[in-house]
């Protein structure tokens, strides 16, 4: 599974501009619901009960929300760079700057661990990270997301 089956260009956002982590997940679900066809306020909510549990930012300004939703038939991603971060109340205490949101269907188990594990193998990859701040065209950063050896690893 490459980054490639789980996100498509129309679902980057390159120069996202929220004023705090609340505002970046409605943002994130309305792009999911555009893309998906969801419901904008399920995919909300479920983010929102796992941001509950606990920060999903992962440091060095990453954060990678996800959830489970009955209603979806395959993992899907949606990718944010943020024009300024934001609190996310991260493992470091790092204000948050690309997003990678996951949405898995209800029985993903393997499979949405998996594709968190890709995601968190990429977004941890310093060259990667700097070319994804670096630009604000949601064509490179969507090459950048599916183009590199990381986003292929099994």
């Amino acid at each position: 599974m490459s980054l490639a089956d789980l996100i498509v260009q129309e679902a980057v956002i390159p120069a996202l501009k929220v004023n705090s982590k609340k505002q970046l997940l409605q943002e994130l679900a309305a792009k999911a619901a555009e893309v998906t066809g969801l419901s904008e306020r399920e995919i909300f909510d479920v983010i929102l009960q796992r941001e509950r549990l606990g920060s999903t930012g992962v440091g060095n300004g990453v954060a990678i929300p996800h959830g489970k939703l009955t209603s979806i038939n395959k993992i899907i991603g949606v990718f944010a760079r943020l024009n300024a971060p934001v609190e996310f109340e991260a493992l470091d205490d790092q204000p948050v700057d690309l997003v990678f949101l996951l949405l898995a269907p209800e029985g993903a188990g393997a499979d949405h661990l998996k594709a968190l594990s890709r995601i968190a193998r990429l977004l941890r990859d310093g060259e990667t990270v700097a070319k994804l701040r670096a630009t604000d065209s949601a064509t490179a950063i969507y090459t950048f997301l599916t183009d590199t050896p990381a986003s292929h690893a099994a």
